[in-house]
């Protein structure tokens, strides 16, 4: 066993004890302890690196590395994590206790376990000198979880020449193993669904509860929201998924066709639940507020609705949303980040996949677009093609994407040192 898989398992528990839990918008610990225990490992084997703090506590980490033949290539993670009850979890969730063959905690698979893992792999190739010639710059940034904007996206406005260099980035969410009717399959992101997180607005004429009123605002934002709620989005298929779909189809012995994406995205068990999302846009209301007394008509109600919607389509997405809402109702963005798609092809990509082989030779590996928001939304902003690869080999029965945000998250040891095993042989590669 290399150093680096030693490594990697007690740098995912150490990154997973300190609490970067991100709140949005209210006060929470920030990422800047986080951010000093990286660049602390990172100068423990002679890289430097600089903190940028966006405002007092938010904190991201850059460092160059690798040698300076050809276009640079961009690593990055993100620090902060969703927070967590403790009292809803079997083991405390800011622990990283071993249990069951589990590294435990909040982040262990968003996204402290791919951290650990560039952090493993670099440290032990920088001791044993196996610096790769292509240069090699390395993120792990700040508030990801609420849109990346005191984070990747403060590097991206304010700090554009440390990444000048890059032409392609690698991060979540992908490299991970499901399981088609028996045979593996590793799942690379190549493209991300827009995020449109919007406040809906109507106003009206305030008045006495007992009274006749047919300008209230809460009716007409009610049915905006429930036809926005209700409303099914057709099926559209980007290039991305219609790979994606040709490789399960031939698993199954099918062939992929609009009419029968959803069946097939069923072959994927428990992961069908992220992956089903990819085949159309998604819009749910997620938040409501008006009024002050059951007997007072207001003159303003709000609601908030979650929006996510395929590259390609974004024209239509706007357009329905807007006749969904009807007259009356006031749309504003809290964020509007668009999509992105990446064809999946080219020698990184090819990197990739021999990396994977290599470590599970039976295996397949496709393409799929991702249903939620990432860093790499901001790093594409400058022209680089991006790309999902945090590699993890899974046990069949682990409903891995219900961890995700999502009580008890885990991963297994063996999965964290699979994946140091891949990145190791990937920066082989590039």
């Amino acid at each position: 066993m290399t150093s680096a898989e030693n490594e990697v398992v007690d740098l995912c528990r150490d990154l997973i004890r300190i609490d970067t839990s991100n709140y949005g918008n209210d006060p929470g610990p920030g990422e800047r302890k986080a951010a000093e225990y990286v660049a602390e490992q990172l100068d423990e084997v002679g890289i430097s690196s600089e903190i940028y703090e966006s405002e007092h506590g938010r904190a991201s980490v850059v460092a160059q590395w690798g040698g300076s033949s050809g276009d640079g290539l961009l690593l990055h993670g993100h620090l902060d994590v969703v927070p967590a009850a403790a009292e809803d979890w079997r083991i405390d969730p800011f622990s990283g206790e071993i249990q069951d063959g589990y590294v435990w905690g909040r982040g262990a698979v968003d996204m402290k376990d791919f951290d650990a893992m560039l952090l493993a792999v670099v440290r032990e190739r920088q001791r044993t000198g196996r610096i790769p010639e292509r240069p090699i710059t390395l993120a792990f940034t700040a508030d990801e979880e609420a849109g990346g904007m005191k984070g990747a996206h403060v590097l991206v406005e304010d700090h554009p020449d440390l990444l000048a260099h890059c032409t392609e980035a690698v991060g979540e969410v992908g490299g991970f193993s499901t399981t088609v009717r028996g045979k593996r399959l590793y799942l690379i992101e190549a493209a991300e669904k827009g995020m449109a997180w919007m406040k809906l607005t109507a106003r009206g004429t305030a008045g006495h509860g007992s009274m006749i009123n047919r300008d209230n605002p809460i009716t007409r934002l009610s049915g905006a929201i429930a036809r926005i709620g209700a409303h099914e989005w057709p099926v559209q298929l980007t290039p991305t998924m219609q790979t994606l779909l040709a490789a399960v189809g031939e698993i199954a012995g099918e062939e992929p066709t609009p009419e029968n994406a959803e069946r097939l995205v069923e072959e994927f068990g428990p992961a069908a639940r992220m992956i089903g999302a990819t085949l159309r846009n998604v819009t749910n209301p997620t938040m409501t507020s008006a009024g002050y007394k059951v007997n007072v008509i207001p003159t303003e109600a709000t609601a908030h609705v979650d929006g996510r919607f395929l590259p390609g389509f974004e024209d239509d997405f706007f357009e329905t949303l807007r006749k969904l809402c009807g007259e009356g109702i006031d749309i504003e963005f809290d964020q509007n980040q668009m999509p992105w798609e990446t064809p999946y092809d080219g020698a990184l990509v090819a990197a990739m996949e021999r990396s994977l082989i290599a470590e599970d030779p039976d295996a397949l590996v496709a393409p799929y677009l991702m249903s939620a928001g990432t860093d790499a939304k901001h790093f594409k902003r400058l022209g680089m093609r991006t790309y999902g690869f945090a590699p993890l080999r899974l046990p069949e029965e682990l409903d891995f994407t219900a961890l995700f945000h999502g009580v008890d998250e885990r991963v297994p040891v063996d999965a964290l040192q699979f994946g140091a095993r891949v990145m190791d042989r990937f920066l082989d590669q590039v």
